[in-house]
């Protein structure tokens, strides 16, 4: 993907990522996150949650994800989200994200990103600061 490729208003391929219990708890090892909340759907209940969080800084990656398999070999400046709801494990989710700005000058462009849970709910959104190479 090259800067002179992208359009205003181009959307990125929708995602469905996995948030299977054996693909949350092997992230929640990996990056030393060893809360119940995560991984255990009683223990997050116990503490008012309508079940086992995917962590917020694992559905950022999934966002980070989506845009490098959309633009590889670019570079992504910042992300910015706000986490408006809790996205359950083990349901679906969706990832959908839209360019909203683009920069001839400095080549960069933006993009409004969200992940909705299957009800329609939105529980994450989010902007990302991207810039192409060439």
């Amino acid at each position: 993907m090259r800067f002179e490729d992208v359009e205003l208003g181009d959307e990125l391929p929708v995602e469905h990522p996995d948030t299977s219990l054996p693909k949350i708890e092997q992230w929640c090892e990996a990056a030393d996150q060893h809360f119940a909340r995560f991984v255990d759907h009683e223990a997050a209940k116990a503490e008012g949650l309508p079940g086992a969080l995917v962590p917020g800084i694992m559905s950022q990656g999934f966002l980070l994800a989506m845009i490098h398999r959309w633009a590889p070999g670019c570079t992504v400046h910042k992300i910015d989200t706000v986490f408006r709801g809790p996205l359950v494990i083990e349901t679906e989710l969706t990832i959908t994200g839209a360019v909203t700005d683009t920069d001839d000058e400095t080549r960069m462009a933006e993009i409004d990103l969200t992940i909705a849970t299957e009800e329609g709910r939105t529980g994450v959104i989010g902007t990302a600061l991207v810039s192409f190479a060439g």
